[in-house]
């Protein structure tokens, strides 16, 4: 893709093949990728799944514990245009080794702070310490690693984010068996020494750009962080708190879309810029992100909508969701080096073919659940969804990365970035809020058959109210409410069973929708 920036800032940081700092060490860089992209998904998933202790332990409310999730991602999101910034100017190791002792740092004391608003302030510091992994990781893979490694670096750190979405409930469940809820952050401590070991010893060091260090469009990047930061914490409270209801989530969401379109209008207007929109136009580079924030939706079918069912329908605990959730984290050290194997030898559009046929395969086997569907009846989908999820998300970051133009790097780092933390956060919104709406719809059409009088509701009642008198005896004056209560417990789960088939068969659209998205692709420049 021969393609020139007008922006002289952008062609300073033109980084040739002649220039690129290949590492001496380059499986320790390797490891430095594993751990910056498990370290970095892992911490949103635990604190994710653990919020319910962690609120307990600081006297949170339902309302204010919900922020503690959103302090960590929204401050991600903020980072990730100025560590993509960072990493060109300083390198990649600096700004990565900074991140990192920032982050393990915060998570050293978050456990210690029983204060709501001291512990908000130390996770968002983590979110912005954690900011700098991921956009770096793969900027990592491109600038410092063997041509030849490109396919393996990538496949290990596509490998990663689906093993740190898919173990976080058994490690929570874990930690809180045998530690407590601190262990959530504890645990971060020993992987980020490993991390900075591995920056130090696997990223080589790169000298400091001094002529462009103090020129940066500090401007552009502050509109982008902060308005992207803005409309994610809309995204993240709106379905909690009823979206254009709440005065709130439409402030968030007016005051990021302002600073967005003063971004956008910004990067028109000045030559300066470090967004370059042209690249946007650039050949398969629309279809790319768009394919990228459908496989986070499709992420989500496994590592949301089946956790789900299972704790509010079967009555799982989290470390119980754990366990089938394995089934789709540990065959990734066996998928993600074959996928990385193959793609040296195979066009990157086939896997990704074949993957999402997968995915759509493994969406339609789920939507035929019911009520009694255990973990047992989840795995031949689970298996398949984890092998179609890595191919699609590693031959997808591959095939990207093949679109690199040195020119454009800044410009590609910020917008894969982007798309990832808001691609996901837009996918999590609309399933959270499909399943309540469908939840809701189910619960309206199932009451309207459950008649006063029926004979089968009155035989369904008589069983249940027959089981209370068991239970509590003959005289208890409770014993009819109780049956009524167990009766409207079945329409729930029922209603609730018959939302989450539906959010199946939306997942199986979006994985058709995919499977057009990758049909327009054209090859990747040579």
């Amino acid at each position: 893709m021969a393609f020139a920036s007008k922006n002289p800032l952008i062609n300073l940081l033109h980084l040739s093949d002649g220039m690129r700092n290949e590492s001496t060490r380059p499986w320790i860089g390797i490891l430095a990728v594993i751990l910056a992209a498990f370290v970095s998904t892992l911490s949103s998933r635990l604190t994710n799944f653990g919020v319910a202790d962690i609120g307990g332990a600081l006297g949170a409310s339902f309302d204010e514990r919900a922020w503690i999730t959103t302090s960590f991602s929204s401050a991600q999101m903020l980072m990730g245009p100025l560590a993509v910034w960072l990493g060109l100017v300083y390198g990649p190791r600096r700004v990565l080794l900074t991140g990192t002792l920032v982050f393990g740092f915060a998570e050293l004391l978050l456990p210690m702070c029983r204060e709501l608003e001291g512990f908000l302030v130390l996770h968002f510091l983590a979110g912005l310490g954690s900011g700098t992994f991921v956009p770096l990781a793969i900027g990592v893979v491109v600038r410092n690693l063997p041509k030849h490694l490109w396919p393996l670096g990538i496949s290990v750190y596509a490998m990663n984010l689906e093993l740190s979405l898919n173990i976080a409930a058994t490690l929570e469940g874990w930690h809180l068996d045998h530690g407590g809820w601190e262990w959530i952050f504890w645990q971060n401590l020993p992987l980020a020494i490993a991390l900075v070991i591995c920056v130090y010893f696997g990223i080589p060091r790169e000298p400091i750009k001094q002529d462009v260090k103090g020129k940066g469009d500090y401007w552009g990047m502050a509109f982008a962080g902060l308005g992207f930061s803005l409309v994610y914490a809309a995204l993240d409270q709106g379905n909690r708190l009823d979206w254009g209801s709440s005065g709130l989530v439409v402030g968030l969401l007016v005051g990021g879309g302002g600073l967005i379109v003063a971004f956008i209008v910004h990067g028109y207007k000045n030559p300066q810029a470090f967004i370059d929109f042209r690249f946007l136009l650039a050949r398969n580079i629309i279809p790319l992100v768009l394919l990228l924030v459908t496989a986070r939706l499709l992420v989500l079918s496994s590592n949301f909508i089946v956790p789900q069912f299972l704790t509010q329908v079967a009555g799982f605990r989290p470390q119980q969701v754990g366990e089938i959730l394995l089934w789709v984290a540990l065959p990734q050290f066996l998928i993600g080096p074959c996928v990385g194997v193959i793609l040296r030898y195979v066009d990157a559009r086939i896997l990704m073919t074949i993957g999402m046929s997968l995915i759509l395969t493994a969406c339609i086997l789920a939507s035929r659940l019911t009520s009694l569907w255990s973990e047992s009846e989840f795995i031949p989908s689970m298996l398949m969804q984890a092998i179609g999820q890595t191919m699609v998300l590693t031959s997808l970051i591959f095939y990207t990365v093949r679109h690199l133009n040195p020119v454009l790097v800044i410009t590609f780092g910020a917008v894969i970035q982007t798309a990832r933390l808001m691609g996901g956060e837009l996918a999590s919104a609309l399933v959270q809020s499909f399943a309540r709406v469908s939840t809701q719809i189910h619960s309206n059409l199932l009451g309207m058959h459950v008649v006063a009088g029926d004979s089968s509701l009155v035989e369904r009642l008589s069983g249940f109210t027959h089981g209370t008198l068991s239970r509590f005896g003959v005289g208890d004056p409770l014993n009819t409410a109780r049956g009524t209560a167990l009766l409207a417990g079945q329409v729930r789960a029922q209603a609730q069973t018959l939302a989450y088939s539906d959010a199946f068969l939306l997942a199986a659209a979006t994985a058709v929708m995919g499977l057009f998205l990758i049909a327009t692709l054209r090859p990747p420049p040579a």
